[in-house]
């Protein structure tokens, strides 16, 4: 009996034994179970939401642009510390996406300030013919255009009453001096100036030395008399016709000596500053592709047209072997020398022109970026003085077109930066949402991803392997329906034609521009047809048409 009890009274202390081990490790388990809430990250604050675009638009509340596209959370220490401005981009994305940096050093500025032009006569050198009293050309020595004459070459011969009429005068007057040998002096003066005025009347009408001392010699009229080319060039204009008729100050030829010829360049007048009279210019003309023309620059015109918002500029440059002819095409460089002294520069390529403000972005090293506003001077060749804003060795981004992929769009975002960071791009390092804010174009990897979608084909474009599709939305691009140009295997492309639906695999073959790498059928019969087409300039950001 006695053993049954203590078996009993043994079972019952192990049972208690059991229960208060149970209920000692229930309790201690207790506080394990309600770490996580205790430990837990806070719930992040979302202080606004950026436009998906890159566009400085931001929202207190969720909303979507105008393409259908959710506005991106940011949230609270994302942002740069209030009063920094710097961008903090991963070296990783860095280095992926090629970004390049240059120093800001002193050099000197040499601009080249470029024209197109026109080959001109010199407008000293042109003569015309144009006789001075009434006649007929009995005779045309010079009979084409462009022929070429020397001074003094015969033109034609002519015949004129008046000529006639002076040598019958001079030779009177002549014979005249003769018969009054013995008279008087008065009367002998009197013969000899009656007969120089008949000779200066003929050498007034353009007859030649020649020609007179014929008469004089000869003693004889000639009923035609010969007109001679004032100087050597070349016959631009020719009107004369044998037999013509000719009235006073009647242009028969136009003469041009082209031995040194005008170029007359159109210069913009935002570079008539750098243009001096003075200036060394080099012309280069198609026609003679191999070959250098120099000149100078000899006057700057005083008048803009207003049409072109460009004034000439006179260049005089010889032409010896005549290969320069009048109105021919050129174009004209003229190198302008800036300031003698070396200045702060940087690359035009770093600068960003954000409304009225420039600015350019500066490396601070280890991933961190600051958009700083400059004040910049003349610019000359691809460099722009620095005025204010940065110092000797600071490096700037001159290659940044990762920016504008991976942000969507920079230049609209660093409107932001200069109003206390609300230009919704403070998450530039690792954001969780940062998939999400760059769809597609940041999330490169070893393997293309590849993104499905439908649509309809609007047009195809076979010279560029370019077709522009109407297509629904692509749910791992997070892109609502829109109408966007793809790059496609030209194979591929002879198997479409507007109106067709099909079933499509794309890849980002490169930053923003994705390349169909399959087509198919649409299992979609009501793929989306008749819709009001989306805003394609909105859709430029994500996919550029490249030609």
């Amino acid at each position: 009996m006695k053993s049954i009890v203590k078996v009993t009274a043994v079972v019952a202390l192990m049972a208690i034994a059991l229960a208060a081990g149970f209920w000692l490790g229930k309790t201690r388990s207790l506080p394990s179970t309600d770490t996580p809430p205790e430990v837990s990250a806070p719930e992040r604050k979302i202080l606004y939401y950026r436009n998906p675009m890159g566009l400085p638009d931001i929202s207190p509340v969720p909303k979507k642009d105008p393409m259908g596209m959710d506005y991106i959370p940011v949230y609270a220490g994302e942002q740069p510390a209030s009063g920094n401005d710097e961008v903090k981009i991963s070296l990783e994305k860095i280095q992926k996406l090629g970004v390049k940096t240059e120093a800001v050093t002193l050099r000197e500025l040499t601009r080249t300030v470029r024209a197109v032009s026109t080959v001109q006569p010199d407008e000293r050198s042109l003569y015309t013919v144009a006789p001075k009293f009434e006649g007929w050309i009995q005779r045309l020595y010079v009979n084409t255009t462009g022929q070429a004459v020397k001074k003094g070459d015969a033109l034609m011969d002519v015949y004129s009453p008046e000529l006639v009429t002076a040598q019958h005068e001079y030779l009177i007057a002549k014979k005249g001096t003769q018969h009054v040998e013995n008279g008087g002096l008065d009367a002998i003066e009197g013969m000899q100036r009656l007969g120089e005025s008949a000779l200066q009347r003929l050498r007034n009408w353009d007859i030649s030395e020649n020609d007179l001392k014929a008469v004089r010699q000869e003693g004889r009229v000639s009923q035609n008399l010969t007109l001679r080319s004032p100087a050597g060039g070349i016959v631009l204009e020719k009107r004369a016709i044998q037999g013509q008729r000719f009235m006073p100050g009647e242009i028969l030829y136009q003469i041009a000596d082209l031995s040194s010829v005008w170029m007359l360049a159109d210069v913009f007048e935002q570079d008539l500053a750098l243009v001096r009279k003075g200036q060394a210019a080099t012309i280069r003309v198609d026609a003679y592709p191999d070959q250098l023309f120099n000149g100078k620059v000899t006057y700057i015109y005083p008048t803009v047209n207003p049409a072109t918002r460009t004034a000439k500029v006179r260049i005089e440059l010889p032409n010896g072997q005549r290969l320069l002819k009048p109105d021919m095409y050129g174009r004209v460089e003229i190198v302008s020398q800036g300031p003698k002294e070396k200045v702060l520069a940087v690359p035009d390529s770093a600068v960003l022109h954000s409304g009225t403000r420039q600015v350019v972005l500066v490396d601070l090293g280890d991933g961190r970026f600051e958009p700083r506003t400059v004040k910049l001077g003349p610019h000359a060749d691809g460099y722009a003085e620095v005025l204010g804003g940065l110092k000797e060795g600071e490096r700037v981004v001159v290659k940044a077109n990762f920016l504008i992929d991976a942000e969507s769009n920079l230049k609209a975002a660093l409107g932001g930066f200069g109003h206390g960071g609300q230009g919704g791009h403070g998450a530039h390092g690792s954001a969780p949402d940062e998939r999400r804010s760059v769809p597609g174009s940041a999330r490169a990897s070893a393997q293309p991803e590849i993104h499905r979608g439908e649509g309809i084909v609007e047009a195809v474009d076979f010279a560029h392997a370019i077709v522009t599709l109407a297509h629904g939305p692509i749910a791992s691009l997070g892109w609502p329906e829109m109408v966007m140009d793809f790059r496609v295997d030209p194979a591929q492309l002879r198997t479409l034609k507007p109106g067709q639906k099909i079933a499509f695999e794309i890849i980002e073959e490169s930053a923003g521009e994705y390349l169909i790498v399959r087509i198919g059928a649409s299992d979609d019969a009501n793929a989306p047809a008749g819709r009001k087409q989306p805003e394609r300039d909105q859709q430029r950001g994500l996919n550029l048409r490249k030609h």
